[in-house]
């Protein structure tokens, strides 16, 4: 038996925690998929999917041992940072408003540091992407607004990012920053 803070907890009681954060992850895997589509054929990415990202947080806090005070205070303030940031951002109209919710659920999942990763893959998927869609806008000599699928780069570095990184394997805030 391995003795954490008073509780004892059996090694299929660990297994069982890697299990489902393997499956919460999975359901997250899937969901930025879904993303990437809705957003490449319509520009659009849906409330529901944004919602059950978010409601997915807390079993996923739960799954992977992260403490209430401070880790998931913690990982909400980041949200909540991160969701002011991206509103300045659509406020200027650089920004859809999908983009600005999923990057929101994403920061309810990933941690600072690794949610930088993110960022950073995602500024350079969705450079090329707006190289690549502004090409085919002026091949295509069209005169309309030109509308790159940002969600598709945000899915992207989020895929990236949950397969590179050691998420929910450090407990509390000291994986955090």
């Amino acid at each position: 038996m391995i003795c954490t803070t008073g509780t004892e907890r059996t090694f299929g009681d660990i297994m069982a925690g890697i299990e489902i954060t393997y499956v919460l992850l999975g359901g997250l895997a899937i969901a930025l998929l879904i993303a990437a589509v809705t957003d490449l054929k319509s520009r659009t990415i849906g409330n529901k999917l944004n919602a059950a990202i978010a409601l997915g947080a807390p079993l996923w806090w739960w799954a992977s041992g992260l403490t209430l005070w401070p880790g998931v205070a913690w990982q909400i303030g980041f949200a909540a940072l991160v969701f002011a940031i991206c509103t300045a951002i659509f406020a200027l109209r650089q920004m859809g408003g999908g983009d600005v919710k999923l990057l929101t659920v994403l920061a309810l999942w990933i941690p600072p540091l690794p949610f930088l990763k993110l960022i950073v893959i995602m500024a350079i998927v969705g450079g090329a992407l707006t190289i690549v869609f502004g090409a085919a806008h002026i091949l295509r000599r069209s005169k309309d607004r030109i509308a790159i699928p940002y969600g598709l780069a945000i899915a992207i570095a989020g895929l990236w990012v949950l397969g590179t990184e050691q998420l929910g394997q450090v407990p509390a805030v000291s994986g955090m920053l």
